[in-house]
């Protein structure tokens, strides 16, 4: 597989956030995440005083750890309250050796919770609040996400408000004032990993707007079969001038893939990363979920389905 290039030649990494991002040995694609979302944010205030927890977040982390991923994607919101829960899941990653890519947010941003919502100014100050009086939280090579499919909460979607420029906008100082916060507590943590549906990036993310986020468009995106993945995401990096990470991949979503059988998921998983890998599109990828719905790679009393082990094989680089 050949280097990443982002704004000059590199030879053993990838320029992500104003930083040489080092590639792992024995790896298919430089970010290999797998998502926790169904219990790191869904369950974040259920189990907020659950000590038994701890045993939960434990095992799903050895688990990730196992396949060869090189982070694990933690959803926990990063209001105050839910800190406590967030530094169980981090303290567990740092524990396993995994990196950590943030995919909370703020709970105001999308009404988690019963929260207030919250406007993007004071998404902004809360980005770098949040960032710069929690600098313990982070390690070098970590991803944070401010605003994961950001188009679900604040403003709103801009395909439906027609306010692209402003959304536009919203994504370059998110990623300006993150990039400042982790060098004022002098973290290097990529920033610029903005989530998004791919009808709202096909929109959004032109070549000026790709290039202010140093050149990286991230995709959530389920589709029905390995070529269109390619095809779409072939599409946004000629739109866009830029690299592509898929910020959520997975199957079966029934209304999409239908029903399928645990041999016909990883079936599907199995044809798609081999596509993915064989026509190198993608610079890295966040498998979703761990566990919890229908994409998941381990039942919820932990026993691993076929799919877990098709993903080891290529997050391993086998």
């Amino acid at each position: 597989m050949s280097k990443v290039l982002i704004g000059s030649i590199l030879i053993s990494g990838l320029l992500i956030s104003g930083f040489i991002f080092n590639r792992k040995e024995n790896v298919t694609w430089l970010v290999q995440s797998i998502d926790t979302m169904k219990y790191s944010r869904d369950l974040s205030l259920n189990k907020l005083n659950d000590p038994s927890f701890n045993k939960v977040i434990d095992s799903q982390i050895a688990d990730i750890k196992k396949t060869g991923a090189t982070h694990v994607a933690i959803a926990t919101p990063y209001d105050d309250q839910f800190l406590p829960m967030l530094k169980s899941w981090v303290e567990a990653a740092r524990i396993h050796g995994l990196n950590v890519w943030f995919r909370g947010n703020f709970a105001g941003w999308e009404g988690w919770f019963g929260y207030e919502s919250i406007t993007g100014e004071q998404h902004l100050d809360k980005t770098k609040r949040f960032i710069l009086n929690n600098a313990v939280l982070f390690a070098d090579g970590d991803i944070f996400t401010a605003c994961p499919e950001c188009e679900n909460g604040g403003p709103g979607d801009p395909r439906w408000t027609g306010d692209v420029t402003g959304f536009r906008n919203f994504l370059i100082s998110q990623y300006r004032i993150a990039r400042e916060s982790f060098e004022q507590i002098n973290k290097k943590v990529i920033s610029n990993l903005f989530s998004m549906n791919y009808d709202v990036a096909s929109l959004v993310m032109d070549k000026e707007t790709t290039t202010a986020l140093d050149g990286v468009v991230t995709i959530d995106h389920y589709v029905k079969d390995a070529d269109l993945l390619v095809e779409d995401i072939n599409n946004i990096r000629k739109k866009s001038g830029g690299q592509v990470m898929l910020g959520e991949f997975g199957a079966p979503i029934e209304n999409i893939h239908g029903k399928m059988s645990q041999d016909d998921q990883a079936d599907w998983i199995r044809t798609a990363l081999d596509k993915l890998k064989t026509e190198n599109v993608i610079i890295g990828i966040n498998y979703w979920v761990n566990t919890g719905g229908s994409t998941g790679l381990w039942h919820d009393d932990g026993r691993e389905k076929p799919a877990a082990g098709v993903i080891k094989t290529f997050y391993s680089g086998q």
